[in-house]
């Protein structure tokens, strides 16, 4: 019998090991989630918040129906310095007021993103937009030059060029009614962020059915899906009752295409390079990538392949949907103002009367009046409609304690809507962002690119690929939109869309459409 009980002495010591552990992880997030829970149970919160469940079984499963969700509770609770959601056992304080919003963003210790950034992860890695600490600072100071004004200019024949390619696209709708003109545009920027990004022509306007740009879109809606369902949150379970097995066939298809460019680059600089032609090399139109290649770290340390291929898909996500989504609702908005749009229209007249040239460095500078329209639609559809950061102590926000752990998640979207700062603000008024309206309106109340530290790295990119394209499109055609504001009905997913498309007419200005 002794011997018999010694040889169950191991395993059932396993067992006591792995309850114990078991046990002990079990009362350790028990604990945490219910010191949360009572901590912030001052902050005012929608009804039917529930223990372990939150607010998730209230949540819309429709985009556009949980977008429309969000934006009541901030009007709901406007006068409300903050407001409690829960998602499942996850805490967010909503914040949609600039001095709540500056409390967190100007304090480096909250610098980390939130929990739902992790189903990012698969797909980007841990780039620029989802890396933290160290990582993040080093990679951000070594990406930094390759944004500088002069580098970015070098990419202004791209834009012209697929903005001329966009012109001809639409030449066919002019003078033949209503069309979508939502996916024309986003497709001109998804060539133009893949030629300047990874120095890559994937013909993007002439091939919509490509299968890495069908890709790109159902990624980004598989993933914003799973970050408001929590219970497909474990990986475990995603795969087996949730998308996993349709988001990893997607995965598969953007790794391969990014991974074979990056090697393709990689041999043709080599070859360059083994050429010895220094003329050969400057003539070559860079791309970011090339950059990254040559990038080194303070140490003097080049990324690895697998670093590379994180920044060229996060440049890649968030290069092309966030710069097409402002230029579409910017058309729109254009299209229901026809007073804004003749205003813009007699700036480029000014600019470049009847000539059909491509744009220059000196003609964005004088574009002052498109650049406060483009801003005005940040304002009324930011790209990103919220963002959300993990606080790295405890803080408090207007009087409430907020414990460490807890999430932030800025409402863009409401946060520009603040009648304090924008009058009457659902109005579109680009003068509000003339140097002297601007006056006196605090920083963190427009915030269309984030702001403080991780702030985004490339919008003068952006701001500078919406105006070229939009000027192309200006001086070429008037606008009428077909939609009224209340038929757009904005998805707030990873980048604010609008659910049906962007309707417009279009009339040719003048017979010649393009250069020759």
């Amino acid at each position: 019998m002794a011997v018999l009980l010694g040889s169950y002495t191991i395993p059932l010591l396993g067992v006591s090991i792995f309850i114990a552990t078991l046990t002990y992880i079990t009362y350790k997030l028990l604990s945490d989630y219910l010191h949360k829970w009572f901590a912030m149970k001052p902050i005012p919160e929608v009804e039917g918040t529930y223990l372990f469940v939150g607010n998730a079984l209230q949540f819309k499963n429709n985009p556009g129906d949980f977008f429309r969700q969000i934006e009541e509770y901030t009007q709901q609770f406007a006068d409300a310095p903050l407001l409690k959601i829960w998602v499942g056992t996850i805490p967010f304080v909503v914040l949609f007021h600039a001095e709540t919003v500056e409390t967190i963003l100007t304090n480096p210790i909250h610098m980390d993103k939130a929990h739902a950034y992790n189903f990012l992860h698969p797909w980007l890695g841990t780039g620029l937009l989802t890396s933290t600490g160290r990582k993040w600072r080093q990679r951000r100071k070594m990406l930094t030059p390759t944004f500088h004004f002069s580098i970015l200019t070098d990419f202004l024949e791209v834009m012209n060029e697929q903005a001329e390619i966009l012109v001809e696209k639409l030449e066919k709708h002019a003078g033949k009614g209503a069309f979508n003109c939502y996916d024309c545009v986003t497709l001109c920027a998804l060539d133009i962020i893949c030629e300047t990004a990874m120095g890559k022509k994937i013909y993007a306007q002439s091939d919509a059915d490509s299968e890495y740009v069908k890709s790109v879109y159902r990624m980004s809606d598989i993933i914003s899906r799973r970050q408001r369902t929590p219970w497909v949150w474990p990986d475990f379970l995603y795969k087996y009752f949730g998308e996993g097995w349709e988001h990893d066939k997607t995965l598969k298809i953007l790794h391969s295409f990014t991974y074979k460019v990056i090697n393709e680059r990689v041999e043709n600089i080599s070859s360059i390079e083994s050429d010895d032609d220094s003329d050969q090399i400057m003539k070559k139109r860079r791309a970011f990538l090339d950059m990254l290649l040559m990038a080194t770290d303070e140490d003097g340390n080049r990324m690895s392949h697998e670093d590379i291929q994180e920044e060229v898909d996060t440049f890649m996500f968030r290069g092309h949907d966030t710069t097409a989504a402002s230029m579409n609702w910017t058309l729109h908005l254009l299209g229901s103002h026809p007073e804004v749009l003749s205003k813009v229209q007699q700036e480029l007249q000014e600019v470049f009367g009847t000539s059909d040239r491509p744009v220059n460095t000196e003609d964005l500078k004088k574009l002052k009046y498109l650049e406060c329209v483009i801003k005005e639609a940040l304002r009324l559809f930011p790209s990103v409609p919220f963002f959300a950061r993990s606080l790295g102590e405890d803080c408090h926000i207007n009087g409430f304690l907020v414990p460490k752990g807890a999430n932030a998640i800025v409402i863009t979207y409401a946060l520009h809507r603040d009648p304090r700062y924008f009058p009457e603000p659902e109005e579109f008024r680009p003068e509000r962002f003339l140097p002297e309206k601007s006056v006196g309106r605090p920083p963190y109340a427009y915030i269309p690119f984030s702001a403080g530290l991780r702030n985004c790295i490339g919008q003068r990119f952006a701001l500078m690929e919406e105006k070229v394209v939009l000027a192309y499109v200006l001086r070429h055609f008037n606008i009428e939109a077909c939609q009224k504001r209340e038929e757009l009905r904005p998805l707030g997913e990873l980048i604010l869309r609008p659910e049906k498309g962007i309707w417009i007419k279009l009339e040719k200005r003048r017979p010649e459409t393009s250069s020759k």
